[in-house]
């Protein structure tokens, strides 16, 4: 016969090492404009699969999505800025 184990171990076991460090919490910090951008075009979407997008919807959209790729670009040369050596010129 088997026996019947609890996964309560499995569930309850997180251990402080676990959490995220605080490179990691920076990291997300960073990316946090990428990220609400990222959503807010996903809430434009959203709104429009049920219907025919109006010309409002439209551009939401396209302002979302303007939003999301300038908020890459600042990410991307924020980043690239700071692993430049020797700082600006």
């Amino acid at each position: 016969m088997n026996p019947i184990v609890t996964v309560q171990d499995a569930v309850t076991a997180f251990a402080d090492f676990m959490e995220p460090t605080n490179a990691e919490l920076d990291a997300i910090e960073q990316e946090m404009p990428v990220i609400l951008a990222d959503v807010e075009l996903l809430d434009a979407h959203i709104t429009t699969l049920d219907r025919i997008p109006t010309e409002l919807d439209n551009r939401r959209i396209r302002r979302a999505r303007r939003r999301a790729l300038a908020a890459r670009v600042a990410l991307l040369n924020r980043t690239a800025a700071a692993s430049l050596p020797g700082g600006a010129a």
